[in-house]
């Protein structure tokens, strides 16, 4: 069993007391906006640099997909949006109006790009956004290409490679203390995409953090975990409005659930795992590994499917069985902390017990067809 802190739910103000006073209406909709709160959390992340820096490669790597036009790119989740911005410094985008023309204040962080040295007009920019207090990372992209010319001209490991270009970068940008991560678009499981994204989740606030999270590229089996460990948390708030809302019988089990809310919450965990048609397709295109074997190792019933309500409650009732499975002390300890009275703990463990199962299900498929892309 995974350690308890790890799914601690946030109480949320009103929920308990609702439940107490057989409020199970404003008990469901006190926990319903939190959920929409925090599906609505919108993040926009700015992409700088000169033209052949490779800020377009490096967006279609994050998104999945290979060619994209200019401009505001969204990512499976309407919220998250890369945005391809003009190099500063150009006739039309001076550098000290930069700023201003391209709408900083929309922005939550700025990635800054270069496929060589940065340039005196790279450093003004991270100065400018380090004064009015936006965090700004300076990414060294097209390192595969690095790499290769070196290895062509003398016989320099790799990891001296890249100590040397980091090192170059730091001593040009002039700058205390620049965060300095070496990339490949092609290859974004290797060298410093996954330090960046480890930063990006200490720097970020919290609600941004999850949602960032959420559209990452699975890069490696820790984000896939992490994945896992930030959708745990919303579980206990999905069982408990199952409890509480209005009843939707559910074929062979003695449960109550609202069933669109429970679907949207499965069809986000199937995107947020790179677990749909179309993210399973992008991921076959880049990968050059067909999509019909990317789909012979998944078993989950609702991974690489449309999951409308017919197909939902069929999953539904056929895990109930596997999830009874489950040790009952992880799903009781949550009952005293929401509140929920006697004569909803079946829904709510039921719920959660089926749900949980549903999560460590993807997860797992999502490492499988991690691992067979990578092969």
């Amino acid at each position: 069993m995974e350690d308890p802190d790890d799914s601690c739910p946030e109480e949320i103000p009103g929920v308990k007391e609702a439940l107490k006073n057989n409020d199970t209406a404003g008990a469901a909709k006190r926990i319903k906006e939190y959920l929409e709160k925090q599906t609505n959390v919108s993040l926009n992340i700015a992409i700088t640099g000169e033209s052949g820096a490779g800020k377009s490669t490096f967006i279609n790597a994050f998104r999945g997909i290979k060619n994209r036009d200019e401009g505001a790119a969204p990512t499976d989740n309407p919220n998250v949006t890369l945005w391809d911005l003009p190099g500063i410094g150009t006739k039309d985008f001076p550098a000290r109006k930069y700023l201003k023309l391209v709408g900083f204040d929309k922005y939550d962080f700025f990635l800054i790009i270069s496929d060589t040295r940065f340039r005196e007009n790279d450093v003004k920019l991270a100065q400018k956004i380090k004064k009015m207090k936006r965090n700004f990372y300076f990414v060294r992209s097209k390192i595969d290409n690095d790499i290769r010319a070196e290895e062509s001209v003398s016989d320099s490991s790799k990891e001296k490679t890249l100590t040397k270009i980091r090192d170059d970068c730091i001593q040009h940008l002039g700058i205390e203390s620049p965060r300095v991560f070496l990339m490949s678009s092609f290859q974004l499981h290797k060298f410093d995409f996954s330090l960046l994204q480890e930063t990006l989740e200490r720097e970020l606030p919290k609600d941004k953090r999850d949602t960032l999270l959420y559209v990452m590229p699975n890069v490696n089996p820790d984000v896939i975990s992490k994945k896992k460990k930030a959708l745990k948390v919303h579980l206990y708030l999905l069982a408990t409005l199952s409890a509480a809302a209005a009843a939707v019988p559910v074929p062979g089990l003695s449960v109550a659930v609202d069933v669109a809310v429970l679907i949207g919450a499965v069809t986000h965990f199937v995107h947020a795992f790179g677990l749909d048609v179309q993210s399973l397709k992008r991921l076959a295109i880049r990968t050059a590994v067909s999509y019909t074997e990317l789909r012979d190792v998944i078993i989950s019933p609702v991974a690489a499917k449309e999951i409308t309500k017919e197909l939902f409650l069929k999953a539904f009732a056929q895990l109930g069985g596997a999830a009874g499975l489950i040790g009952a002390e992880e799903v009781s300890r949550f009952i005293p902390i929401v509140g929920i009275p006697v004569a909803m703990s079946l829904s709510f463990v039921t719920t959660y017990r089926v749900l949980n199962f549903i999560l460590n299900q993807l997860a797992e498929d999502a490492q499988k067809v991690l691992k067979k892309a990578l092969v």
